[in-house]
């Protein structure tokens, strides 16, 4: 079919449309796409994309996206038509168009903790004297100590078009561009000019008005105690029995008055009395719960961060028993795998990564340290030891040599180029930064609290003085980032000797090694001198094999940290130098705006005021690092147990009782169920810090066994139950769009690493080894869990970084997952799944020869632990078929068909 190139834009639009729909929500898409491309159920509860294409219109689409593969999509929310030659629907089926993932949104708190930051003090500096609301004489009638002033502007009109900086005035003035150059004093640094033009283009993130009116000039260190977070945790306020009683009657009887063949699930616990007094004060009711076969796939994803085997499904399936469930629970537990899924998610917190900067010096290996927080998690270390072990284990007694890997928390903490040719301020500056990230990792993983935000000044939200910050940073600038051994510290000594003295005998024989052999003429000094060199080297080589056969000689040191404080000094060989003091700590004074330049008061080193029951006490251990742990587990005990039990409830749900997992102070959101944080909280350090108590305790809620709102990649079978109640359904999600308060369990995306690590289950390659180094992730041969996958600090993999892996120079407390274009062609187009693919079907056909149906059953098995219904069988059989008759192999066609599968969103999600 011929057309005009203004016909075939608009075939490729309405395609794009099309698959822009299909990138949607399930929810979105239904009520966006024209009503000519759904398929309504009788009751309207659930719909599906009708795809009715012609073969030269999909052609034309296909000269658009010439790059892509068009091959069969086998999910149940898209159905093929009748035609003969619709054998071609295109496989990336979520984010072909990245307008479709751009919606508007709120300053984030990563927006606001840069203005705070980097942004508020360069306007306090440059431009507040003259453009605030404190200043006598406004000029220019522009106020920029708020976002309002700033687009309502001044005489000259609004300072900034957000998100344009062309058209930003504020940027034209600090760039010098036009008739307006600002401050008129002088041009800023190219460095504040970069750091303001960023912040427009960001969109101007600004504390809303009411938080601006909320700072104080003075922090009242007893008035910020009130703040929830620093209170004392409530213990024992559980809804009365009566009501949770009275609660229950009501929801099973409106179930029953619905017809529902199955009643409200019932509380299992005291999570769940929390949970449904919350939603009966709101008219809201849980869910049903969800089928045995959504909850071993679920809670095996989430303990395991792997899919359950099709026995597994199977036998689970057939125990009939009451305590099935809760066996079920006690062996992912006990699985040596749980721990690699729950470490990955501390080490976003960590930033941890096995190569850093090219300028770091030392033999220290990083995935000792990530081996370590594996061990610890499989033997269900206390988190208060947890805690305490990567701050100062080597100041703990009785410990085994291999914990000195623990202290990688911080030996692991990004480095930043000290270049000695430059003056010494410049160098303390720099320096002063390394100490501000260490503050923010340590705040942020264990207190969820913006420590760094009291740097420059008092934080502006919370009560955290500027003393506070310098107190920690006095401890982090007595320590030294340094390889630390981990056997006995004799045993290390021998083996780091015989290294340098294998490595000064390697140097002797290499020099002799290159002398000129004499010559048949040579004379008899010059032959005598080379017999002497050839007794050398046989005696050098006797030496090294003889050391070589030290004990733990090859044994890897990790990154660490020693007792050593820092000192910057200005009479260097070349300008500055760097010393270090063993063993006598220091204290620091405070940086006057954070200009490490202007110093002020020496302030001691200590913990934070409002974190602390009396005055903060000083510390006086060395540089003071167990003291800073033992607080962190004592005085700041309740918070501590707040920020892990919120961690590891936002993991389970996608969303944590307090949306902030980083930040508890006031910038950050309320918890949505305050009592029940506390609960579990209290009951956590009660059951002696164990993770696992924690893990157990979610998951064998009513709450967490609920089924999700649409069941969307659930089996038919539960999909059909749902069909039955569609109006609590509906009811409850407009009610409660957000799920906040639990009324059913939300749909979840996997992360990469179980995303990864799913399909080489299914493909039958994992390489199931535990701990031990790294592997590129680049390379396909590389099978094992992608926990074990190297991370590089300044280039992620491609697989990592299209795949919202958090940035590993800073710390992570959640992450974003995000469906755009380019996931999805990386899994059309990337090395990696094209191997899958391959090997996904080379199997499937090996295991059950020359039976199509059998063949498509087993893949099903494989990756979705259920069986195809009628038509997801009927449909594979067709295309395979079909592509044989155009003359495409059979395992050729099975490899496209092998893709697709592992494209399919029921593999990406878990109801």
């Amino acid at each position: 079919m011929k057309c005009c190139t203004r016909s075939r834009l608009q075939h490729c639009r309405r395609e794009l449309c099309l698959l822009r729909q299909c990138a949607m929500p399930f929810t979105a898409r239904t009520s966006t796409l024209p009503k000519r491309r759904l398929l309504r159920r009788g009751d309207g509860t659930a719909e599906r994309v009708m795809v009715r294409r012609n073969k030269h219109e999909l052609f034309q689409t296909s000269e658009v996206f010439k790059t892509l593969k068009v091959f069969l999509l086998c999910d149940e929310n898209f159905v093929l038509g009748n035609q003969p030659m619709m054998r071609w629907l295109i496989a990336f089926a979520v984010g072909i168009s990245a307008s479709a993932t751009l919606i508007a949104q709120e300053n984030s708190p990563t927006d606001l903790d840069f203005f705070e930051k980097r942004v508020r003090p360069v306007l306090v500096q440059r431009c507040f004297e003259c453009h605030s609301t404190k200043t006598e004489k406004l000029k220019g009638g522009l106020l920029l100590d708020s976002r309002e002033g700033i687009f309502a502007g001044g005489d000259s009109g609004p300072a900034a078009v957000n998100g344009d900086l062309e058209k930003s005035l504020i940027v034209q003035a600090i760039r010098y561009d036009g008739d307006t150059q600002m401050p008129p004093a002088g041009k800023l640094p190219e460095a504040e000019i970069a750091l303001l033009t960023e912040w427009v283009r960001r969109g101007l993130p600004f504390p809303s008005a009411s938080a601006v009116k909320s700072t104080r000039k003075q922090i009242d260190i007893a008035e910020g105690k009130k703040h929830w977070a620093f209170r004392p945790l409530q213990n024992g306020v559980i809804a009365p029995l009566s009501l949770v009683l009275r609660i229950e009657n009501e929801r099973q009887s409106k179930a029953i008055q619905s017809g529902a063949d199955t009643p409200h699930s019932r509380a299992k616990g005291r999570i769940d009395s929390f949970v449904h007094a919350t939603q009966y004060a709101r008219g809201l009711s849980s869910s049903v719960e969800a089928s045995r076969a959504t909850l071993i796939r679920r809670v095996t994803f989430d303990l395991l961060g792997l899919p359950p085997t099709m026995d597994e499904m199977r036998e689970f399936l057939a125990d009939e028993s009451p305590d099935a469930y809760d066996r079920l629970i006690e062996r992912l537990l006990a699985d040596p795998r749980f721990a690699e899924r729950w470490a990955r998610t501390w080490l976003d917190l960590a930033r941890y990564c096995d190569i850093g900067e090219s300028w770091r010096t030392g033999e220290g290996q990083p995935w000792l340290y990530r081996d370590w927080v594996v061990r610890a998690m499989n033997e269900d270390l206390p988190f208060h030891e947890f805690v305490r072990q990567q701050l100062a284990t080597d100041l703990l007694p009785n410990q085994r040599p291999e914990d000195a890997a623990a202290l990688g928390f911080l030996g692991l903490s990004p480095s930043y180029w000290k270049e000695l040719k430059l003056d010494h301020n410049v160098i303390k500056q720099v320096v002063a930064e390394e100490w501000e990230e260490r503050i923010e990792a340590i705040g942020g993983t264990f207190l969820g609290l913006t420590l760094a935000c009291a740097r420059c000044h008092d934080h502006k939200f919370d009560p955290i003085t500027q003393q506070d910050y310098y107190g920690l940073a006095g401890v982090l600038a007595s320590i030294k980032i340094d390889d630390v051994p981990i056997i006995r510290s004799d045993l290390a000594r021998r083996a780091a000797d015989a290294r340098t003295q294998i490595k000064d005998a390697q140097g002797q024989l290499d020099k002799l090694l290159k002398e000129p052999k004499p010559a048949d003429d040579a004379t008899h000094e010059a032959k005598a001198k080379a017999a002497e060199s050839a007794k050398q080297i046989e005696v050098l080589k006797t030496k090294i094999a003889e050391l070589q056969t030290t004990p733990h000689l090859n044994t890897p040191v990790a990154f660490g940290v020693t007792e050593a404080a820092m000192h910057v000094l200005p009479d260097g060989p070349n300008r500055t130098k760097i010393e270090y003091k063993p063993s006598e700590p220091q204290n620091v004074a405070m940086q006057i705006r954070g200009n490490a330049a202007n110093p002020g008061a020496v302030v001691s080193r200590r913990f934070v005021s409002v974190l602390s029951p009396n005055e903060p006490t000083t510390f006086t251990n060395g540089s003071g690092r167990l003291e800073l742990a033992n607080a962190l587990v004592t005085d700041a005990a309740p918070l501590v147990a707040r920020v892990i039990v919120n961690r590891i409830w936002a993991h389970h749900f996608g969303r944590g009782l307090v949306a902030t997992p980083s930040n508890f102070g006031t910038q950050g959101e309320k918890p949505t169920h305050p009592e029940l944080l506390d609960d579990l909280a209290t009951r956590f350090i009660e059951h002696g810090w164990s993770l696992k108590w924690l893990h157990r305790e979610i998951t064998l809620s009513a709450t967490y066994r609920q089924r999700s709102a649409d069941g969307r990649y659930s089996k038919s079978s539960e999909r059909s139950d749902l069909d039955r109640q569609p109006s609590a359904f509906g009811q409850q999600s407009s009610a409660d769009p957000d799920n906040v308060w639990l009324a059913r369990m939300p749909v979840r995306k996997l992360d990469v690493e179980a995303w990864r690590d799913a399909m080489l289950v299914a493909t039958g390659e994992m390489d199931r080894r535990i701990r031990g180094e790294p592997q590129e992730l680049s390379d396909n041969a590389n099978t094992r869990r992608t926990i074990y996958g190297l991370v590089r600090r300044r280039e992620l993999s491609d697989l990592l970084r299209l795949h919202d892996f958090p940035d590993p120079v800073s710390h992570s407390g959640s992450r974003m997952l995000t469906t755009t274009p380019l996931q999805q062609l990386f899994v059309l187009n990337s090395s990696f799944m094209q191997a899958r693919a391959a090997a996904f079907a080379r199997g499937v056909q090996a295991e059950r020869p020359n039976d199509l149906a059998a063949q498509i059953a087993f893949a099903y098995e494989r990756l979705f632990q259920r069986d195809p219904t009628n038509n997801e069988r009927a449909t594979g059989i067709e295309f395979l078929k079909a592509s044989q008759a155009d003359g495409l192999a059979l395992d050729a066609a099975w490899k496209q068909y092998a893709q697709a599968l592992l494209a399919s969103n029921e593999l990406q999600f878990v109801d």
